[in-house]
């Protein structure tokens, strides 16, 4: 392939590209910075610092790029005692998500996401689109999740916020194909076909019951 077909190619490669939000991995952790699931005391500060530091590159790039962590809000749905389990379809867009059961509902920040509101903004409006829901809800923030286990983990952060609805009318969309509220000793017998973002939020959950 020539240089002027490859240079093309690059070029609609990155039309069909978005930029996300990344904070520089200096920035955001001190050395490695933490590893699994850490709850927040200090929500805050870390919503100054993304504030701060933040930078929209190309999703592409990032991937592969572990000088910088992209921003993950993950969303935690509870009713009463239950919690909302789903299941990822087999076609889900990413392969080691295909199947899997999740409790996070989330996704990456798009430039155009941002530019009028702030992430707990955010995680409503991407909970309203992933979800159909009868009811109102108030979001608290939770922890977050840095895995560095894997080369996924190692380019992705997760900010956590648990969603505390008043109903039980909540139903599935999107890449999901099925969700249903269980209580944690329920959610425990699809552990092990947790995605491992979930099995961490899990372990934490299990501690506060």
């Amino acid at each position: 392939m020539n240089q002027k077909a490859t240079e093309q190619q690059k070029v609609t490669s990155l039309k069909k590209d978005e930029k996300i939000l990344v904070v520089p991995r200096k920035n955001l952790f001190e050395g490695e910075g933490i590893s699994g699931f850490y709850p927040l005391t200090n929500f805050e500060e870390y919503i100054k610092l993304i504030e701060t530091h933040r930078q929209f590159q190309w999703r592409s790039e990032m991937e592969t790029n572990p000088t910088y962590k992209q921003i993950i809000p993950y969303l935690i749905f509870s009713y009463q005692n239950k919690y909302f389990l789903m299941q990822r379809k087999g076609s889900a867009s990413e392969q080691r998500l295909k199947n899997k059961f999740s409790l996070g509902i989330g996704g990456h920040i798009r430039e155009e996401d941002i530019k009028d509101s702030d992430m707990m903004s955010w995680a409503a409006r991407e909970f309203d689109e992933e979800i159909a829901f009868q009811g109102t809800y108030s979001i608290h923030p939770l922890g977050i999740i840095n895995d560095e286990s894997n080369d996924v983990g190692k380019v992705h952060t997760g900010f956590v916020f648990l969603l505390k609805g008043n109903s039980d009318m909540i139903q599935i969309r999107s890449e999901l194909k099925q969700g249903h509220l269980f209580t944690l000793e329920e959610c425990n017998e699809y552990y092990n076909n947790m995605e491992s973002w979930t099995q961490l939020v899990f372990d934490h959950l299990i501690t506060l019951s």
